[in-house]
């Protein structure tokens, strides 16, 4: 019973820790870095839980991942919460706390050590190392994953002891769950493995039983006393040696390695299915840009800066980049520190058996994101430590107490150090959980220490142009530049803030330079066509969205751009093909049946006009440009108080509409309310309308 209560307040005490250390998540927002990828700028999730959604989670290598379940958790969350970010931050904490509670759970369970498990389970949940896995919404596949990670080694326990099929079953499932959410579990079966050796303690071989002291009574003694002093002999203490748990059977390595058979089958399915969709995607950085000796030496050197940074964890970024040169000495210093630590844990391996356990879990659950294949330009990852972290967790947990055990006050000493340790943990991850407030702050605290980010320059670029500071953004971008002249995605970006500041000849040499490094950049055609279309140039904004659709034939917004095109070009059938065409591709394209419709309005079918503005209302009830339009319609078909309802809609979303006015005036004036249009054309011509102006001079009013 005193275990039990224990065991609860450890619980209550996992819990709560974890919620003071992570609770501003909840005040937090979406960020610019992945956030749009995931779930902001996602159609498919944006819809919610649909039976399209579904076929395209299952079918998708979107984002260079495989991951349908956690398109499907993020789908979830907008089905229940909308666009609010609050919620879909605090369903990650919930989820990074169930894996806290799944970690203490499972290692008490297969070890029986309830405060080295529960000391495990609080550096998990207390590190500045795992911030990103749960501050970051585009990270849900991160404790997601684990989440089923930690339920198949609660599966794997339980068959352990029992050894039943279904245990197996359950075992296979829970992985099988865990890699449709991402791939990181390619490794859990070499996990499986190791806790096969301790502490479960399956191998035939190795430090399997724990001493028993067991008194025999020795009968020759007792009849040689029997014979001379009628005494019995005193009982002989014999130490014998029993199974740590006496439900689970030891075997050899082979047995064990041939029952997990199935589940390296599923990693193997995984990695296919990983590097098939991250090399579809381009995210498989070619051996050109970072050759076989950068990726190793930066491997080795990567191992190092993990260690010293779980050791002390400060300066934590949200994008490190790869170097592009490191100094021999690094490498061969790293690699020849990672093969002694391991020849060294190995050798302790009956004496401390966590030692190599430990060191394996944590060296070997690296290897999948370490770099030697290189996916993107960074060198290395917070992230990527969720899992591994674990190992170098139970070497501390178990090894501490062990270096203490024969120190005076040892016992006082561990506890002092450990409650210190973890406050101090606690302390460090509320202030690095606090630059996650959003994008800006995130980035600043990045690019403060860190050198040759660019990377994070363009995101913080694309952060400011996001929240209308085009002056600030072109200034990231130009920094970004200088770091990397042959970056085309950069020009792009910074084309899109001169177009937004008015300067789309600047903007077309910046999308002109970006299709000359990359010459299928699709969303650089399609933006310098957009441009060309503001200058008035439509043949060549044409041109430029047949190539963009030439590449991208199911680019939505190319379609739609040229069919813009075409109908200022009085082009109008292959305006409306090329409408239609953008919204058989994106049904939910708002801009697109606005745009139809008002070229079925100019070709004068109204019925078809006020279908597509009705549409567009419909998706999207803050889109005010389609009331206009709609109040139009209706005036044009005579439906004056329609229009009016339409143009009244207008000016409350947009109060600045001054052709909102001048219509609604105009309306007003048909129906001889000329109190009522005299105020609309008044307000009108103060925003800058030049008709209504005039209208009020001839009148000579002022």
């Amino acid at each position: 019973m005193a275990e039990n209560k224990q065991i609860l307040i450890i619980y209550l005490l996992l819990t709560v820790t974890t919620l003071i250390a992570f609770q501003q998540v909840g005040s937090h927002g979406f960020v610019n870095f992945d956030d749009d990828v995931y779930v902001t700028a996602n159609r498919h999730v944006r819809n919610g839980i649909t039976i399209e959604g579904l076929r395209w989670a299952f079918t998708t290598g979107h984002a260079a991942n495989w991951h349908p379940l956690t398109w499907i958790s993020h789908m979830m969350d907008i089905q229940f919460f909308g666009l609010n970010p609050r919620w879909h931050h605090l369903t990650n904490l919930l989820l990074h706390i169930a894996n806290v509670l799944l970690l203490f759970f499972v290692l008490h369970r297969m070890s029986k050590a309830l405060w080295r498990s529960a000391f495990v389970a609080a550096l998990f949940a207390l590190h500045p190392f795992h911030v990103e896995s749960v501050a970051w919404i585009a990270e849900r596949k991160d404790v997601l994953s684990t989440f089923f990670w930690m339920l198949t080694l609660v599966a794997y326990a339980h068959y352990a002891e029992r050894r039943r099929t279904r245990s197996y079953l359950a075992v296979a499932a829970f992985m099988t769950l865990g890699l449709m959410a991402k791939p990181m579990l390619v490794t859990l079966p070499f996990v499986l493995l190791l806790l096969d050796f301790w502490p479960l303690e399956r191998f035939g071989t190795g430090k399997s039983a724990q001493p028993v002291r067991m008194e025999l009574n020795n009968p020759v003694s007792v009849r040689k006393r029997k014979a001379t002093t009628g005494k019995h002999t005193p009982n002989i203490a014999v130490e014998m040696k029993l199974p740590a748990n006496p439900k689970l059977q030891r075997t050899s390595i082979g047995p064990l390695v041939l029952e997990k058979i199935p589940l390296f089958a599923l990693t193997v399915l995984s990695c296919a299915a990983t590097y098939i969709a991250q090399n579809k995607a381009g995210a498989v950085t070619s051996i050109e840009i970072y050759t076989p000796a950068i990726r190793m030496g930066n491997a080795f050197v990567s191992y190092i800066i993990y260690i010293t940074k779980m050791l002390w964890p400060v300066d934590l970024a949200v994008f490190y980049p790869l170097p592009k040169f490191l100094p021999l000495w690094q490498v061969l210093g790293a690699a020849l520190l990672l093969i002694v630590a391991t020849f060294a844990v190995l050798r302790t391996a009956r004496r401390f058996p966590y030692l190599p356990v430990g060191w394996l879990w944590f060296t070997g659950t690296l290897v999948p994101v370490i770099g030697i294949v290189q996916v993107g330009d960074q060198g290395m990852a917070d992230r990527y430590t969720y899992i591994p972290s674990i190992g170098l967790f139970i070497i501390a947990a178990w090894g501490v107490p062990r270096l203490l055990k024969k120190r005076p006050y040892g016992k006082e000493v561990l506890a002092a150090t450990s409650a210190l340790c973890l406050l101090c943990l606690l302390i460090l991850t509320r202030t690095q959980v606090g630059y996650w407030r959003d994008a800006i702050t995130l980035f600043d605290h990045t690019l403060n220490i860190t050198q040759n980010n660019y990377p994070t320059y363009i995101n913080r670029g694309m952060a400011y142009k996001e929240l209308g500071n085009y002056t600030r953004a072109i200034e990231d971008f130009n920094r970004a530049i200088e770091l990397i002249p042959q970056y085309a995605e950069v020009y792009n970006s910074r084309g899109v803030a001169y177009a937004h500041l008015g300067n789309c000849t600047q903007a077309v040499e910046d999308f002109t330079r970006a299709v000359t490094i990359n010459p299928r950049n699709v969303d650089a055609y399609y933006n310098r066509g957009e441009a060309y279309g503001y200058l008035g140039d439509n043949t060549r904004a044409i041109r430029d969205f047949d190539r963009a659709v030439e590449i991208n034939p199911l680019y939505a917004e190319a379609y739609s751009g040229r069919g813009i095109a075409y109908k200022v070009t009085g082009d109008f059938t292959r305006a409306i093909a090329d409408l239609g065409r953008a919204i058989e591709i994106n049904p939910e394209y708002v801009q697109a049946y606005n745009n139809r419709g008002t070229v079925f309005a100019i070709t004068g079918n109204p019925k078809q006009a006020l279908e597509d503005f009705n549409r567009a209302v419909e998706i999207n009830p803050q889109y005010a440009e389609a009331y206009f339009n709609r109040g139009l319609c209706y005036q044009s078909l005579g439906q004056y108080r329609e229009a009016i309802d339409n143009f009244d809609r207008t000016v409350e979303l947009y109060p600045k509409n001054s052709g909102a006015y001048y219509q609604r005036g105009k309306v007003h004036t048909l129906l001889g309310n000329q109190t009522q249009a005299l105020e609309d054309m008044k307000t009108a011509a103060k925003l800058g309308h030049t008709e209504a102006g005039k209208l009020l001079q001839s009148r000579g009013i002022d």
